[in-house]
């Protein structure tokens, strides 16, 4: 008997039928920056939509490879946000998957029970941009000192001192 993986052709197109097909209002938007398939979901799809892809016999998604934070602060509503890029190994294919939420409401699903190794990635997006990964085993500062009361990767403070003299655009021939 033949693999079903080895007959099928596995591209975009066939990707997002199939999570369309079983989740009809959980991508609210998709598109292929540099050639990769990337979706944007409600976060309160993630835990479901990242099993499916892990476990379904065709798909098989079966590594994270990784998964980190996104600070947007112009972007009201939806300020802060977490990426997923998964990969099939059987079918060398990659996925990107967002999800954005505001920066009252930090929490988001942690993916630890699913991949073993989002354990320190979800630590450092905590560490970095505050994003509180709900059931995870042992959300704390992985890079950082404890006694940080911010979050470095956050875009709250300005890129340079605005007194400074030697900044000026005359110093630099402009």
């Amino acid at each position: 008997m033949q693999d079903i993986t080895q007959t099928l052709e596995i591209n975009y197109d066939y990707i997002l039928s199939r999570i369309n097909d079983r989740y009809t209002d959980a991508v609210m938007d998709h598109y292929e920056p540099f050639g990769m398939l990337t979706l944007t979901i409600k976060k309160e799809s993630i835990t479901d939509m990242i099993v499916f892809l892990k476990e379904d016999e065709i798909l098989r998604f079966e590594f994270l490879t990784s998964l980190c934070g996104i600070h947007m602060p112009d972007n009201k509503g939806n300020e802060l946000g977490v990426i997923y890029h998964l990969h099939s190994f059987i079918h060398n294919i990659r996925l990107r998957i967002k999800s954005f939420t505001t920066i009252e409401n930090l929490e988001f699903p942690t993916v630890t029970p699913q991949f073993l190794c989002a354990n320190w990635m979800e630590r450092e997006t905590f560490d970095f941009y505050g994003i509180i990964f709900k059931g995870h085993p042992d959300l704390r500062r992985i890079l950082n000192m404890d006694e940080m009361d911010y979050f470095p990767m956050r875009k709250e403070y300005p890129l340079q001192d605005a007194t400074r003299a030697d900044k000026e655009d005359k110093y630099f021939g402009r």
